[in-house]
């Protein structure tokens, strides 16, 4: 590599690459914008590019970031609904969502947004993922009915590790089989 004597072209140099490593990031994991800046900061602050210092870096990362931003090539309030969309489906409490939005890095505004509309359109979602829970793990009312009461404590435990308050869990664990049934059939 020849090295650039001009430092702008240099900087120009290393916001197109850092345009082409963006594009390249979100073609593959579909990041939050905080993902993205941290990817990219880990990318260029190990990499010894001359003439550039660190807070240059970050201030052409931004500058990166908001034109993503703009072009809509990132977007954090779509990345909160479908990353909150696939953890229901998979069976998720509102807990560990919230959590989950909150280490990506995605703003509190839309966090909320998304957990509200989560219970505009199901009042009990918790409720239904625990039945999810349980159906995945065999736990609770999937259990053979003369287990049920052997298990019931680690079943409460496992509910509660997975992000479910203690009313809901008590509620899913003391379902009968015959309702228990109904649901995963409509679910």
């Amino acid at each position: 590599m020849i090295p650039i004597k001009n430092k702008k072209k240099n900087l120009e140099a290393t916001v197109e690459e850092m345009r082409n490593f963006s594009f390249a990031y979100i073609e593959k994991y579909a990041p939050s914008k905080q993902q993205l800046k941290t990817y990219l900061l880990k990318k260029y602050l190990k990499a010894k590019i001359s003439g550039v210092n660190k807070s240059s870096i970050s201030d052409l990362i931004n500058v990166v970031l908001e034109d993503l931003e703009k072009t809509k090539f990132i977007n954090d309030k779509f990345y909160s609904k479908s990353k909150a969309k696939s953890l229901i489906q998979r069976g998720s409490s509102i807990n560990k969502i919230r959590n989950y939005l909150l280490s990506k890095g995605v703003n509190d505004k839309h966090v909320k947004n998304t957990l509200d509309d989560i219970r505009e359109n199901n009042e009990d979602q918790d409720f239904f993922s625990a039945i999810k829970i349980c159906k995945k793990k065999r736990i609770g009312p999937s259990r053979d009915e003369n287990n049920r009461p052997l298990f019931y404590k680690k079943d409460i435990g496992i509910l509660a590790r997975s992000g479910f308050d203690f009313e809901t869990s008590r509620r899913v664990m003391d379902l009968e089989k015959d309702e228990y049934l109904k649901i995963i059939n409509l679910l």
